[in-house]
């Protein structure tokens, strides 16, 4: 339960997460820098295409691991011991990477540093579902995820502080995570209450929203390439350092301005209209930045800025999709599978992408995220001619959330959503959902 009484204002909530949200924003700063700051220097190394993927890809498979064992963790161990311990090891494998640059060693770091952080945001949205309230859980995790994009997308432009060649920005790196432990442990009074659940299986999830399930599939093949392998195609595109950190931010800038509107779009009509024509108008933002290699930089920002604005909020709109056609009941046990599905396309995508771009050249990097995205939306076209839109009932509203966000962030939505359903059903009428009530795993 929240520490925070319901009648408690958000202005009360800041003043006991404000050191939360800072110390987090500095984490995401490194988290951001580590990223591109890898890719940049694998292709300086000489790293194929291929390579870089399969490196990059191994944090996903890191991360997914540490989303689905660091609940398990706090449980034996306590969250202060869980979190500390991860941005300790977070910290000293950076700084390895700069040590022996070799491949299997860069793999390997990459599943230690994506296991690390998955823990480590894990924490960080326990305590602060822990610390939100009914009237303020949207509000406090939107406000985090803001300070998760700005964080990720001022760690880009950090690429400007040195060569990428050199030691210092692994330091960097390394300081900045350390530092963020500081705030993060001091803004913690108590630890909060972590209760283990048991994941819906992925078939079941796919029977009751097959679109959502594909869709966040993905979306999430989409964010990890784009991150993983964008400063990449910026390189050999033959950007220069500041160029390619401008390149990066672009994509954060274009994802922070069209979240809401994108959401909002999702509360009111219908869910899949809404995630079929962003996908396609993100297919074509993807192909127009195709031929943009020879044109002046901002025009390429420009469109890369569309593109990753209208790709990476789709991640949020197949959360509320398929919570949509969820029972409350199922809602937090359904959050695992949610990350698995997310986690699996974020495995696959830097691997196979790259491996297209060792084929046809650089061009193949934003055909295939293209063909993602109108693949998408020809299944949502198949779909809404299998099911009819779903009315009535209360609706999980849109609350912005990344490829990093953990089962700790969708708890806390799902929360809000089984406290809607729980308002809206008459208490003294069974039957007051009637017809309208979410269809049950077998309606598909």
């Amino acid at each position: 339960m929240p520490t925070q009484s319901n009648t408690g204002g958000m202005s009360r909530v800041l003043l006991s997460t404000w050191a939360l949200l800072l110390g987090f924003g500095i984490l995401m700063l490194g988290d951001g820098l580590q990223a591109t700051l890898l890719a940049v220097r694998a292709d300086q190394e000489g790293f194929s295409a291929t390579t870089t993927g399969l490196i990059m890809s191994a944090f996903y498979v890191g991360f997914l691991s540490g989303s689905l064992l660091a609940p398990k963790m706090m449980v034996q161990v306590g969250h202060v011991r869980v979190f500390a311990a991860f941005a300790a090891l977070a910290s000293a494998a950076i700084l390895v990477h700069a040590v022996f640059v070799q491949v299997p060693v860069w793999i390997a770091l990459r599943l230690v540093s994506g296991f690390c952080f998955a823990g480590l945001y894990v924490v960080a949205e326990s305590w602060l579902n822990d610390r939100a309230t009914n009237a303020t859980r949207g509000k406090l995790l939107s406000l985090y995820m803001v300070v998760t994009y700005v964080g990720a997308g001022g760690g880009q432009l950090l690429l400007n502080l040195s060569d990428p060649g050199g030691y210092p920005l692994f330091v960097l790196t390394s300081i900045l995570i350390s530092i963020a432990v500081v705030p993060l442990l001091l803004s913690a009074s108590e630890s909060p209450h972590h209760e283990e659940s048991v994941n819906v299986r992925m078939a079941e999830l796919y029977r009751i929203s097959p679109l959502g399930m594909f869709g966040m599939f993905m979306v999430g093949l989409v964010t990890a390439t784009f991150f993983a392998l964008g400063p990449v195609y910026a390189r050999r595109l033959g950007l220069e350092l500041k160029e390619i950190s401008w390149f990066m931010s672009a994509a954060v800038a274009g994802t922070v301005v069209l979240q809401w509107p994108i959401g909002a779009l999702s509360d009111r009509f219908d869910r899949r209209l809404v995630l079929i024509i962003t996908s396609v108008l993100a297919g074509i933002a993807a192909i127009i930045c195709i031929p943009l290699t020879g044109t002046p930089i901002v025009s390429l920002l420009l469109a890369v800025a569309l593109f990753c604005g209208l790709a990476l909020p789709l991640y949020s709109v197949c959360i509320a999709y398929i919570n949509d056609h969820l029972d409350p009941t199922q809602m937090i046990a359904a959050s695992g599978t949610l990350v698995l599905v997310g986690g699996l396309g974020a495995v696959t995508g830097p691997l196979l992408v790259a491996m297209t771009m060792d084929w046809i050249g650089i061009a193949g990097f934003f055909w295939c995220l293209a063909l993602a995205h109108l693949f998408t939306g020809l299944f949502g076209v198949w779909r809404m001619t299998r099911r009819r839109a779903r009315t009535g009932g209360p609706r999980l509203s849109v609350t912005p959330t990344g490829m990093h966000a953990s089962s700790a962030a969708y708890e806390s939505i799902q929360q809000q959503a089984r406290e809607d359903w729980e308002d809206w059903e008459d208490p003294e009428d069974p039957d007051a959902a009637g017809e309208d009530s979410p269809p049950t795993p077998g309606n598909s």
